[in-house]
């Protein structure tokens, strides 16, 4: 884990607004968060949280039902962005998928200051398909993680929970 700085914090900035900008198109009535993965400078795939196929037919969070309770870390029935987004970029640059870097962020009316790692299910796909790092926006500024890291504290934080 490492804090950005100079002008790779600036050009980081740029994709987590970039991040925010598609956080506004989600569907999610529980929280508005928006993935970019970046290959060499280019965007090459986009996701935010919304019902599967954006469709109020799969919105599921309204029922009268519970989850159990070991769903704790995702009580929503949405597709997390980063889900969407590596999907976006399985469909158009799969060959560039691999030693990519994913950027994460959570809006209100501005960017959230993220705290740790803590999706287990992102955490595992994203090392799964070779995302090399992931940067998120701490309150102490944005942090970049390798995707190993990113998996081993997010099950860090699950054991912390217990």
């Amino acid at each position: 884990m490492k804090y950005l700085e100079g002008q790779q914090e600036q050009e980081a900035i740029k994709l987590i607004e970039k991040a925010a900008d598609v956080a506004k198109k989600g569907l999610c009535l529980r929280a508005k968060c928006g993935a970019v993965i970046v290959k060499y400078g280019e965007i090459i795939g986009e996701g935010y949280n919304a019902p599967p196929l954006n469709s109020e037919e799969h919105r599921t969070c309204l029922n009268e039902y519970q989850l159990p309770q070991k769903f704790k870390y995702d009580r929503t029935c949405c597709m997390h962005a980063e889900w969407r987004a590596i999907i976006d970029a399985l469909k158009h640059k799969p060959e560039k998928l691999d030693g990519s870097r994913l950027y994460f962020t959570r809006i209100n009316e501005e960017v959230v200051k993220w705290g740790k790692p803590f999706c287990t299910v992102c955490s595992r796909i994203i090392l799964d398909v070779g995302i090399a790092e992931v940067i998120l926006t701490q309150q102490k500024g944005l942090c970049l993680y390798s995707a190993d890291e990113y998996n081993k504290l997010s099950h860090q934080y699950k054991d912390e929970e217990k």
